[in-house]
């Protein structure tokens, strides 16, 4: 789906769990993940220039809990607004509630963003879906970043790894954040998951046996909203800076361009 230039309010999660520090932070010296430089450039800078230079881009929010972290580093356009303690779902549903939809969700941690990726993602999306995620097919990431080790969620038909990119497009979106809550308030209780998201559901997960159109109506029957994994097609676009090799592949990977 085309979005006029200008248009789209972008969030970018940046902030840090309450009392857990992040060791890639702590490894770094600084006090959140988001100001961690990458060649030299803090990942957050690098994200919203990318989101700066993309044209359906128009109002750019930072989540993060201490504001003051990101002075100087901001340009005077970008809202700050404080994230939630519960964790990114919980921020992600406040920032809907406050700015509505459609809304383009990102994180701080995705220094390799491009801003061709976002146009491919959006243009890709379909305008009948409520919410879409951006993927990248495992074929995809080895072949662009064969060195790399990344997680990969293995469906019937579709073998892929996340990409930090989500579009809530409709209002009936924001009852994937409310669940997307849910599963994070029990994140540390397997067993109240699978109650909540369906035991079949999860059977045919571990069995590889789950297709997408089995995915996407799950979600449907459990929010109403219709969802939708969107292949992109640069294996890049799966790299983000979670651990000590991430941050070393993505500074060789910058120096290659």
């Amino acid at each position: 789906m085309t979005y006029p230039a200008g248009t789209l309010t972008v969030l970018v999660l940046a902030g840090t769990r309450p009392g857990v520090p992040d060791p890639m932070a702590q490894a770094a010296g600084v006090s959140h993940k988001a100001i961690l430089p990458v060649a030299g450039v803090p990942m957050i800078t690098r994200v919203l220039k990318t989101l700066q230079d993309t044209p359906a881009v128009g109002r750019i929010i930072v989540c993060i809990d201490t504001p003051a972290v990101l002075d100087g580093l901001l340009m005077p356009d970008v809202t700050v607004i404080p994230s939630r303690p519960e964790g990114p779902s919980a921020s992600v549903l406040a920032a809907l509630i406050q700015f509505g939809t459609p809304l383009l969700v990102t994180t701080a941690d995705n220094a390799l963003l491009k801003p061709e990726w976002v146009t491919e993602f959006l243009n890709a999306s379909n305008p009948q879906a409520d919410v879409a995620a951006a993927v990248a097919p495992e074929s995809v990431v080895r072949r662009d970043v064969p060195v790399t080790k990344r997680t990969f969620v293995q469906l019937s038909d579709l073998v892929f790894s996340g990409c930090n990119l989500f579009l809530f497009r409709t209002p009936a979106s924001l009852n994937v954040a409310r669940l997307w809550l849910r599963v994070e308030k029990n994140r540390k209780h397997p067993l109240r998951v699978a109650w909540l998201l369906g035991p079949l559901v999860l059977l045919k997960a571990v069995t590889k046996t789950l297709s997408r159109n089995a995915l996407y109506a799950r979600i449907e029957k459990l929010t109403g909203a219709k969802g939708e994994l969107v292949c992109l097609s640069d294996g890049r676009a799966a790299v983000d800076v979670d651990k000590p090799a991430d941050l070393e592949l993505t500074e060789q990977l910058l120096g290659a361009e």
